[in-house]
């Protein structure tokens, strides 16, 4: 009859919009978690593991590095009961063993970079490298003058409070103040500078 058929059709609609309407919502369901949970083809981001830390302070075989500036707390001043004599200390406040086998000696500048560094007295060489655990402290003898070298007629000495010292030929020097409120005079003739000392009483010899 009319109305039986008429009846049958709706039930049959509503039941077709009813399968597609859940399985459009599962779809929908499935693309959400997997945008939500763990999406594929996406790397993790970098750690800080990856990183190369330290890359300018490499060890050698040894474990020990150059010592730098940055490494070193520098000191200088004239030695008490010496004449024509200072005393530069470096004492290493980094939390890193390092050594001088690069430059034994301190490069010393009375002046400006146009003039040549100190010469070193040969014979003050120590047999081995000095090194520097953290905390140690290494010194140099420096010269200020030949003896009765001041105040001669034609002298060109001069006072300073400070001057340069590079650990290496390349390296900018760093500046040293003098201790003590009065200059030091010195002649930039006949200065010269220890080897670097592992000891004061060592470094007193000169």
């Amino acid at each position: 009859m009319p109305f039986t058929d008429t009846t049958t059709c709706r039930a049959v609609a509503a039941a077709l919009l009813a399968t597609a309407a859940l399985a459009l919502a599962t779809a929908c369901h499935e693309i959400s978690g997997n945008r939500m949970g763990n999406p594929a083809g996406v790397s993790p981001a970098p750690t800080s593991s990856s990183r190369e830390d330290g890359e300018n302070l490499s060890p050698g075989p040894d474990g020990r590095v150059a010592c730098t500036p940055e490494m070193l707390r520098f000191h200088a001043g004239a030695m008490p009961r010496r004449t024509h004599r200072m005393l530069l200390t470096v004492t290493n406040s980094s939390g890193r063993t390092c050594h001088f086998a690069a430059q034994r000696y301190p490069l010393l500048r009375f002046g400006d970079d146009r003039q040549p560094t100190l010469p070193a007295i040969a014979a003050s060489r120590p047999s081995t490298v000095v090194s520097l655990a953290p905390g140690d402290t290494a010194y140099a003898t420096i010269t200020t003058s030949a003896a009765g070298g001041t105040g001669g007629r034609g002298h060109r000495g001069r006072k300073i409070s400070q001057f340069g010292v590079a650990l290496t030929g390349r390296a900018t020097p760093t500046q040293v103040g003098l201790d003590g409120r009065a200059p030091v005079h010195v002649d930039p003739r006949t200065a010269t500078v220890t080897y670097w000392q592992p000891s004061l009483e060592a470094a007193r010899k000169w």
